[in-house]
């Protein structure tokens, strides 16, 4: 959502005292300025709620002067993890620190790095007759880089969390209300309910429109959170000293423009049985599996001699615990898909290409690699070889696309766990939360 961004005009002004925003985020781009709502005037004139060197920073900006600012200290870097945001604003109260109220998975932050409050009964942008905008600041700049769910703006009253999320009495953790019991008031809204509908689903008609970019409708959701690539972890130098600087986008399932960096992903596998999708441009490039075990010798951090895969260039070399052999499958055709489908558990990896292995998942036979080390948490990975920088690969854990394309069409998964190009060997899974539990 690096571009994308949403638009509501405010027709007229509402409650400019008391609200509450609510928002479920999942992020990708970090450590820049990320815009999540904002009311504009103009540059010098606005309400906003953002994301600054990754923390959360809401303030009203008039004449070009703080009116209020306050700042968590926590930093919300996980790239994997959803994250549940509410801003409760209400200036009506008498103490300072109760006008506006922080709180981030259902806990109220109180250590601050700003906390500078709004004086009492001070009207801010947020419901006056400007532009909304949600995923940008409204002047082309800071766009939100990552996933949203679940938004919400209640005008008229100031919520505590418990009004849009819940502890799941199971696991303990802090889950989405998918319909809450609100009043939203005369511009209340609350959109990207059920994928990515922009129609306010409130009650109340505040629409919104798509004002740039492209929405795209993920299975990865806070109930089932799917493998990404992780900025997090990763390596600009393995196999080499010719490196440059790793690319992600997508939502960090676009790996690209980089030569000699091995890309990781947030999830890892110790045992099951796991199927995702690759598509690359230029084959040039190896792509598997590697260890994420540490390694004490390995200033990475992961087991470097402990790498398992296929690199169609030339030879078709295969990859087996980090030494290369000849004989592999598939040539080097670029715009392919190539599937992936480890047993973890009984230590046998397969690759595949157009929706066919050379063995078979399902009965065990033909592994691309039949005895995999034991005692290790393993990631897909893909390792650019080339010495230019024309390097991409589009992984597809089963949110059903390709960089910004669909698959065209969805193969058969009786795990009903995510959507993927070809049918997902039988009892094997898309690798994600819920995945992880099946």
């Amino acid at each position: 959502m690096a571009s994308t961004y949403l638009t509501r005009t405010v027709s007229s002004a509402s409650n400019r005292k008391t609200w509450t925003y609510s928002a479920w985020i999942k992020r990708s781009g970090i450590g820049n300025t990320q815009t999540l709502l904002v009311s504009w005037t103009d540059g010098n004139n606005h309400s906003k709620i953002r994301l600054e060197g990754d923390k959360v920073h809401v303030y009203d900006l008039t004449s070009g002067s703080f009116s209020y600012q306050v700042k968590t200290n926590r930093l919300l870097r996980d790239t994997n993890a959803w994250y549940h945001l509410v801003v409760a604003f209400d200036t009506t109260q008498g103490t300072a620190s109760n006008r506006l109220k922080i709180y981030i998975n259902g806990e109220q932050e109180t250590s601050l790095a700003d906390s500078s409050y709004p004086a009492q009964e001070y009207e801010g942008f947020i419901n006056r007759n400007r532009v909304h905008s949600i995923g940008y600041n409204a002047n082309n700049s800071n766009y939100f880089d990552g996933s949203m769910s679940h938004v919400n703006l209640v005008d008229g009253t100031a919520l505590t969390p418990s009004a849009f999320g819940e502890t799941d009495t199971t696991t303990g953790e802090w889950k989405a209300k998918t319909s809450p019991s609100v009043t939203y008031g005369t511009n209340g809204f609350f959109i990207l309910k059920d994928g990515n509908g922009i129609t306010d689903q409130s009650g109340e008609g505040n629409d919104f429109t798509l004002g740039g970019g492209t929405l795209t409708n993920l299975k990865d959701n806070p109930d089932n959170v799917f493998a990404t690539l992780n900025p997090l972890f990763n390596s600009a130098g393995y196999f080499s000293s010719n490196t440059q600087s790793l690319s992600f986008a997508n939502g960090n399932t676009y790996a690209g423009k980089v030569v000699h960096g091995t890309y990781f992903s947030t999830l890892g596998i110790s045992s099951g049985k796991y199927y995702w999708e690759i598509k690359v441009n230029d084959t040039n490039q190896t792509f598997g599996i590697l260890s994420m075990t540490p390694n004490g010798g390995v200033s990475y951090g992961y087991d470097d001699a402990t790498y398992n895969g296929y690199y169609p260039y030339g030879s078709n070399n295969i990859y087996t615990n980090g030494s290369a052999s000849s004989g592999g499958a598939y040539d080097n055709t670029a715009d392919k898909i190539y599937s992936f489908a480890l047993d973890a558990t009984n230590n046998k990896m397969w690759i595949g290409r157009d929706g066919s292995f050379t063995g078979d998942p399902v009965n065990g036979t033909g592994a691309t690699w039949s005895s995999l080390p034991t005692g290790h948490t393993w990631s897909p990975v893909t390792h650019p070889m080339a010495t230019t920088q024309n390097n991409n690969a589009m992984f597809n854990f089963g949110n059903g696309y390709f960089g910004t394309t669909a698959v065209s069409s969805a193969g058969t998964n009786a795990s009903n766990n995510g959507i993927f190009e070809y049918d997902v060997p039988t009892g094997y899974t898309a690798l994600s939360t819920k995945g992880l539990n099946l």
